[in-house]
Protein backbone atom coordinates (compact mmCIF):
# COMPACT_ATOMS: atom_id res chain seq x y z
CA UNK A 1 0.00 0.00 0.00
CA UNK A 2 2.87 2.37 0.79
CA UNK A 3 4.13 1.92 -2.76
CA UNK A 4 0.85 3.39 -4.04
CA UNK A 5 1.45 6.49 -1.91
CA UNK A 6 4.90 6.73 -3.51
CA UNK A 7 3.32 6.46 -6.97
CA UNK A 8 0.89 9.30 -6.19
CA UNK A 9 3.78 11.43 -4.93
CA UNK A 10 5.69 10.65 -8.15
CA UNK A 11 2.66 11.67 -10.24
CA UNK A 12 2.60 14.98 -8.38
CA UNK A 13 6.31 15.40 -9.28
CA UNK A 14 5.28 14.80 -12.93
CA UNK A 15 7.19 11.51 -13.20
CA UNK A 16 5.93 10.19 -16.58
CA UNK A 17 6.31 6.52 -15.62
CA UNK A 18 4.39 6.83 -12.35
CA UNK A 19 1.03 7.40 -14.00
CA UNK A 20 1.56 4.35 -16.23
CA UNK A 21 2.29 2.22 -13.17
CA UNK A 22 -0.83 3.45 -11.39
CA UNK A 23 -2.94 2.92 -14.50
CA UNK A 24 -1.62 -0.62 -14.92
CA UNK A 25 -2.41 -1.36 -11.26
CA UNK A 26 -5.98 -0.04 -11.23
CA UNK A 27 -7.40 0.24 -14.75
CA UNK A 28 -9.06 -3.19 -14.79
CA UNK A 29 -10.70 -2.60 -11.40
CA UNK A 30 -11.90 0.85 -12.43
CA UNK A 31 -13.25 -0.43 -15.76
CA UNK A 32 -15.05 -3.40 -14.18
CA UNK A 33 -16.62 -1.22 -11.51
CA UNK A 34 -17.75 1.35 -14.08
CA UNK A 35 -19.10 -1.46 -16.28
CA UNK A 36 -21.11 -2.82 -13.35
CA UNK A 37 -22.78 0.57 -12.96
CA UNK A 38 -23.15 1.58 -16.60
CA UNK A 39 -23.68 -1.78 -18.30
CA UNK A 40 -22.27 -0.42 -21.52
CA UNK A 41 -18.71 -1.00 -22.73
CA UNK A 42 -18.25 2.40 -24.37
CA UNK A 43 -19.66 4.25 -21.36
CA UNK A 44 -17.43 2.25 -19.00
CA UNK A 45 -14.39 3.08 -21.15
CA UNK A 46 -15.33 6.77 -21.07
CA UNK A 47 -15.74 6.77 -17.29
CA UNK A 48 -12.45 4.90 -16.91
CA UNK A 49 -10.68 7.63 -18.86
CA UNK A 50 -12.45 10.28 -16.79
CA UNK A 51 -11.40 8.59 -13.53
CA UNK A 52 -7.74 8.52 -14.47
CA UNK A 53 -7.88 12.10 -15.69
CA UNK A 54 -9.26 13.08 -12.26
CA UNK A 55 -6.62 11.00 -10.49
CA UNK A 56 -3.92 12.82 -12.46
CA UNK A 57 -5.49 16.25 -11.92
CA UNK A 58 -6.12 15.80 -8.20
CA UNK A 59 -3.08 13.72 -7.19
CA UNK A 60 -1.67 16.72 -5.33
CA UNK A 61 -4.86 16.91 -3.24
CA UNK A 62 -4.66 13.25 -2.13
CA UNK A 63 -4.12 13.45 1.63
CA UNK A 64 -2.98 9.86 2.35
CA UNK A 65 -5.65 9.40 5.04
CA UNK A 66 -7.22 6.58 3.01
CA UNK A 67 -5.68 3.91 0.85
CA UNK A 68 -5.03 4.88 -2.75
CA UNK A 69 -7.38 2.09 -3.85
CA UNK A 70 -10.15 3.53 -1.67
CA UNK A 71 -9.63 6.97 -3.17
CA UNK A 72 -9.69 5.59 -6.73
CA UNK A 73 -12.79 3.48 -6.05
CA UNK A 74 -14.52 6.55 -4.58
CA UNK A 75 -13.71 8.54 -7.73
CA UNK A 76 -14.96 5.62 -9.87
CA UNK A 77 -18.24 5.28 -7.99
CA UNK A 78 -18.91 9.03 -8.08
CA UNK A 79 -17.95 9.30 -11.76
CA UNK A 80 -20.20 6.35 -12.64
CA UNK A 81 -23.16 7.74 -10.71
CA UNK A 82 -22.67 11.19 -12.24
CA UNK A 83 -22.48 9.65 -15.71
CA UNK A 84 -25.79 7.84 -15.10
CA UNK A 85 -27.44 11.07 -13.92
CA UNK A 86 -26.14 12.96 -16.94
CA UNK A 87 -27.31 10.23 -19.29
CA UNK A 88 -30.78 10.17 -17.71
CA UNK A 89 -31.12 13.91 -18.33
CA UNK A 90 -30.61 13.30 -22.04
CA UNK A 91 -32.72 10.15 -22.30
CA UNK A 92 -35.96 12.02 -22.93
CA UNK A 93 -36.08 10.34 -26.34
CA UNK A 94 -36.97 7.04 -24.67
CA UNK A 95 -40.22 8.17 -23.07
CA UNK A 96 -42.36 6.10 -25.42
CA UNK A 97 -40.62 2.86 -24.46
CA UNK A 98 -42.53 0.62 -22.10
CA UNK A 99 -40.70 -2.68 -22.56
CA UNK A 100 -38.21 -3.79 -19.96
CA UNK A 101 -34.91 -3.70 -21.76
CA UNK A 102 -32.18 -5.98 -20.47
CA UNK A 103 -28.65 -4.65 -20.72
CA UNK A 104 -26.68 -5.95 -23.67
CA UNK A 105 -23.14 -6.22 -22.40
CA UNK A 106 -20.86 -8.89 -21.03
CA UNK A 107 -19.26 -8.31 -17.67
CA UNK A 108 -15.79 -9.90 -17.49
CA UNK A 109 -16.73 -11.80 -14.32
CA UNK A 110 -19.79 -13.54 -15.79
CA UNK A 111 -19.53 -17.01 -17.27
CA UNK A 112 -21.18 -17.59 -20.63
CA UNK A 113 -23.72 -20.07 -19.26
CA UNK A 114 -24.86 -17.49 -16.68
CA UNK A 115 -25.28 -14.65 -19.19
CA UNK A 116 -29.09 -14.51 -19.19
CA UNK A 117 -29.29 -14.63 -15.40
CA UNK A 118 -26.59 -11.96 -15.20
CA UNK A 119 -28.53 -9.69 -17.56
CA UNK A 120 -31.57 -9.89 -15.30
CA UNK A 121 -29.45 -9.29 -12.22
CA UNK A 122 -27.69 -6.26 -13.70
CA UNK A 123 -31.01 -4.79 -14.80
CA UNK A 124 -32.33 -5.26 -11.26
CA UNK A 125 -29.18 -3.67 -9.80
CA UNK A 126 -29.93 -0.53 -11.83
CA UNK A 127 -33.28 -0.25 -10.04
CA UNK A 128 -31.66 -0.17 -6.57
CA UNK A 129 -31.26 3.09 -4.68
CA UNK A 130 -27.75 4.54 -5.19
CA UNK A 131 -26.36 3.57 -1.79
CA UNK A 132 -27.62 -0.03 -2.06
CA UNK A 133 -26.33 -0.25 -5.63
CA UNK A 134 -22.89 0.96 -4.58
CA UNK A 135 -22.67 -1.40 -1.62
CA UNK A 136 -23.85 -4.36 -3.72
CA UNK A 137 -21.49 -3.70 -6.65
CA UNK A 138 -18.47 -3.14 -4.42
CA UNK A 139 -19.32 -6.04 -2.11
CA UNK A 140 -20.59 -8.77 -4.38
CA UNK A 141 -19.30 -7.93 -7.84
CA UNK A 142 -15.93 -6.34 -7.00
CA UNK A 143 -15.66 -8.51 -3.86
CA UNK A 144 -14.10 -5.78 -1.74
CA UNK A 145 -13.75 -6.20 2.01
CA UNK A 146 -16.66 -4.69 3.94
CA UNK A 147 -14.40 -2.18 5.73
CA UNK A 148 -13.04 -0.90 2.41
CA UNK A 149 -16.61 -0.47 1.17
CA UNK A 150 -17.37 1.55 4.31
CA UNK A 151 -14.30 3.70 3.66
CA UNK A 152 -15.21 4.23 0.00
CA UNK A 153 -18.79 5.13 0.88
CA UNK A 154 -17.65 7.18 3.88
CA UNK A 155 -19.97 5.33 6.23
CA UNK A 156 -19.83 2.71 8.99
CA UNK A 157 -19.37 -1.02 8.68
CA UNK A 158 -22.85 -1.56 10.19
CA UNK A 159 -24.37 0.76 7.59
CA UNK A 160 -22.69 -1.23 4.80
CA UNK A 161 -24.03 -4.50 6.19
CA UNK A 162 -27.52 -3.00 6.38
CA UNK A 163 -27.29 -1.68 2.81
CA UNK A 164 -26.18 -5.09 1.56
CA UNK A 165 -29.07 -6.83 3.31
CA UNK A 166 -31.61 -4.37 1.90
CA UNK A 167 -30.06 -4.64 -1.56
CA UNK A 168 -30.31 -8.44 -1.53
CA UNK A 169 -33.91 -8.25 -0.33
CA UNK A 170 -34.84 -5.74 -3.05
CA UNK A 171 -33.01 -7.75 -5.71
CA UNK A 172 -34.89 -10.94 -4.83
CA UNK A 173 -38.16 -9.11 -5.48
CA UNK A 174 -37.00 -7.27 -8.60
CA UNK A 175 -35.25 -10.19 -10.33
CA UNK A 176 -38.52 -12.12 -10.35
CA UNK A 177 -39.96 -9.44 -12.68
CA UNK A 178 -37.32 -10.12 -15.30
Amino acid sequence: MNEHFDIIRAIVRKDPKAFDVLYDSFSTKVYNTALSYLQNVEDAEEVTQDVFLKVYQYASKFNEEAAVSTWIYRITVNSSLNFIKKKKRFSFLKFGKTDVELPDFEHPGVLLENKETAQSLFKAIQDLPESQKTAFILGYIEELPRQEIADIMETTLNAVESLLQRAKKNLRVTVKKY
